[in-house]
């Protein structure tokens, strides 16, 4: 049976572990590092949703709530880190988990949400505009410091 909730700090391995499979070569925080990032993230807002199934992390994402002075000083969510586990792909497990980040969205006052995906990830953008986003609405920029 498959379980969606906020995620707690006893999460973290099994977030960290599904991560592995949103990058080709993950870089990985020391785990006392990821549990002060869980906090700290915590601290000021951010929540993560997780999908488990016999106690192991299956899906997550996070949603991080920006305040604006446009919009008549409405909110703006915006999700990062969407992934479910490659054996329960195209099961409406991220559709459930993204849907909890929309409706804290709602809760927090936000006008709209945001996510970002790999401009490669063709499968992951018809998923994205099948639930309600819209990809030609904005364009996304970028700028690493790695």
């Amino acid at each position: 049976m498959i379980t969606y909730r906020e995620a707690i700090q006893k999460d973290i391995p099994g977030l960290l572990n599904l991560y592995k499979q949103l990058h080709e070569n993950p870089i990985e925080p020391e785990l006392s590092v990821a549990n002060d990032i869980f906090k700290q993230a915590s601290e000021s807002g951010v929540k993560y949703f997780v999908a488990e199934e016999n106690e192991r992390i299956i899906a997550c994402c996070y949603i991080a709530i920006i305040p604006n002075l446009t919009y008549g000083g409405k909110s703006i969510g915006f999700i990062e880190n969407v992934v479910t586990d490659k054996t329960y792909r195209r099961k409406g497990i991220g559709k459930k988990i993204i849907e909890m980040a929309k409706t804290y969205a709602t809760k927090k006052n936000c006008y709209k949400v945001l996510l970002q995906s790999h401009s490669k990830r063709i499968d992951a953008h018809v998923f994205y505009e099948s639930i309600g986003f819209d990809g030609e609405s904005k364009k996304a920029f970028e700028l690493r410091f790695e």
